[in-house]
């Protein structure tokens, strides 16, 4: 009578059979790597069309942004008022005014908003309004002193506080004060006038105060 192998001798030959064809698959694949050689692996088409992009906009980015190359523009050290050098004070171009205003605008820009339009019954535009295009003296007091309580500006209600940026913990300069006004006077479509530093100085001595304007007391310098 014969025995029949157990039925596990059966798995054991099948798992050696399957060991012994990993192996050769292995083996093969061993032998088919590519040796290695000597150089650099080319960069991927992608991330050099990448890489090319980003310097095509920084490059576009620094030329829009590069303040005609005058290290003027951008030194916040740089004071004319006190600055002396083989000519005297050095007297800042349309370019740099309108550069540092909009610097210093940042500050206004909280309220009065970076395009100019402000907030609707809170604070009033900017842009195409009768109190910046209107008279210099009006405007000059509003940022030198302050206003207090409700103005009307192209036909709508306003209450929002204006702190002054001539006194207080601002104490802005008359030329921070002038460039702000002539960059804002400027901008986002206005063609007024520029405000100069000597006009801003002028009706700081004519009209000392410590109390913000309202509107009514203003309309005597519309």
């Amino acid at each position: 009578m014969s025995r029949q192998p157990p039925e596990n001798s059966h798995r054991m030959e099948q798992a050696g059979a399957s060991d012994e064809s990993i192996q050769k698959v292995h083996s093969i694949l061993i032998r088919e790597k590519p040796e290695p050689s000597e150089g650099y692996t080319p960069m991927p088409l992608f991330l050099l069309g990448f890489i090319s992009t980003m310097i095509f906009v920084c490059a576009i980015y620094f030329v829009h942004y590069r303040g005609g190359f005058d290290p003027l523009v951008y030194d916040e050290r740089f004071d004319p008022a006190t600055a002396v050098g083989a000519g005297g004070p050095v007297e800042l171009t349309p370019g740099q005014i309108i550069a540092r205003g909009k610097r210093d605008y940042a500050t206004c820009a909280t309220c009065h908003q970076p395009n100019g339009q402000g907030l609707p019954g809170v604070y009033p535009p900017l842009a195409d309004s009768e109190w910046v295009l209107g008279s210099e003296e009006r405007l000059v007091r509003v940022l030198l002193h302050g206003l207090s309580g409700p103005i009307e500006v192209k036909g709508n209600t306003y209450n929002g506080p204006m702190p002054p940026f001539g006194a207080a913990g601002y104490k802005w300069n008359d030329e921070k004060i002038s460039n702000v006004l002539t960059y804002i006077r400027q901008e986002w479509g206005n063609a007024a006038e520029p405000i100069t530093a000597a006009r801003v100085k002028e009706i700081r001595e004519s009209a000392p105060r410590d109390q913000p304007w309202t509107g009514p007391e203003l309309d005597t310098y519309k």
